[in-house]
């Protein structure tokens, strides 16, 4: 049944600074608008969002204390593929929908996990400070050690989309993939090119190492102090997906004592990262500011696909992308 006079919000911090014509671009088929609104705090939140059925957000905290005093919300949809910055069960307890976008930079964070592999395993960002702060000879003795990615050993946590999608890649540089993966069809992993094995064993065998599952309860800290020190001391472990997946205090630990070669980090236990992280003077790791889900075309998709969910409730339709498949919406939607 068709949902008339919606009020939309995008409700984040800064969030009035975003244009939102994409977005406009695509609610104005079912005649909605979308309203901007900053907030950061609980409090800030349920005042934006006391008088609005769809909550557009990338960074909010849509927690079971905000989603129990919204009673008009139908639906909370994420700007992105993770919502471990939203209270499922809260939402499904509530009659919410949950609704991420899963599909928008697959080949972004891929592309994004191989570069930090390559720039790595080439040292090419040491190379290169050492080269134009203290010249040619100093920046050539660096060199050594220095693996071959050919033949080498990538191993994959979590063998979803894009896991599968690093896979390939890394064999289109002649590596080994390994992975592990509790939950993932085994015929999928097979088509990627992918052994499954235990989370041990590939934290003990692999060469590099690409962290790429959701986040929650399971994932959580899944590597940490005892992880690192099964890692060889010649490998190097990559994070594109989310911060807590990896122990922090863990991870600075293991590259302060070499225990491990070295890191690629996107995501953080806590963003932005502290001023005084010891990582930002540690030049065997790579950091990159939560920046691996962005392109230029990879910003449309996500806007785009966002709205079109929208415009699906308005429409009387339940959105493509549900993350709480057995709650009972507030209002009669087809499928």
């Amino acid at each position: 049944m068709e949902q008339k006079g919606l009020k939309v919000k995008r409700i984040d911090i800064g969030s009035t600074l975003d244009p939102v014509t994409v977005e406009n671009a695509t609610l104005v088929k079912a005649k909605l608008t979308v309203e901007r609104v900053d907030a950061a705090t609980e409090e800030e939140i349920v005042a934006a969002a006391k008088d609005t059925e769809i909550v557009l957000t990338r960074y909010a905290k849509m927690s079971r204390s905000v989603v129990e005093k919204l009673p008009k919300l139908l639906a909370i949809i994420r700007y992105g593929i993770g919502y471990d910055s939203i209270d499922v069960d809260a939402a499904t307890d509530n009659r919410v929908l949950v609704v991420n976008v899963p599909d928008f930079c697959y080949e972004e964070v891929s592309n994004h996990a191989m570069g930090m592999l390559l720039m790595l395993a080439r040292k090419l960002m040491l190379q290169s400070n050492t080269l134009k702060t203290e010249g040619w000879k100093p920046a050539y003795n660096l060199i050594a050690p220095m693996g071959s990615v050919t033949g080498q050993t990538l191993g994959i946590i979590g063998c979803g989309h894009i896991g599968r999608i690093v896979a390939r890649k890394a064999q289109c540089f002649g590596m080994n993939v390994i992975g592990y993966d509790p939950h993932v069809d085994k015929k999928l992993t097979d088509e990627a090119g992918i052994t499954l094995k235990s989370l041990p064993e590939v934290m003990k065998e692999s060469d590099y190492i690409s962290c790429n599952p959701l986040l929650w309860k399971e994932t959580f800290h899944i590597v940490g102090e005892n992880e690192f020190k099964m890692m060889k001391p010649t490998a190097f472990i990559i994070n594109t997906s989310r911060g807590p997946v990896i122990d922090q205090q863990a991870l600075v630990k293991a590259l302060k004592e070499n225990r491990i070669a070295g890191a690629g980090i996107d995501v953080y236990e806590k963003e932005p990262i502290d001023v005084n992280d010891p990582m930002l003077k540690m030049n065997n790791v790579i950091l990159t500011p939560h920046t691996a889900f962005y392109s230029d075309a990879s910003d449309i998709r996500v806007r785009t696909s966002v709205a079109q969910e929208a415009v699906r409730i308005a429409q009387g339709h339940l959105p493509k992308n549900v993350v709480n498949k057995g709650v009972e919406p507030k209002v009669n939607l087809l499928p």
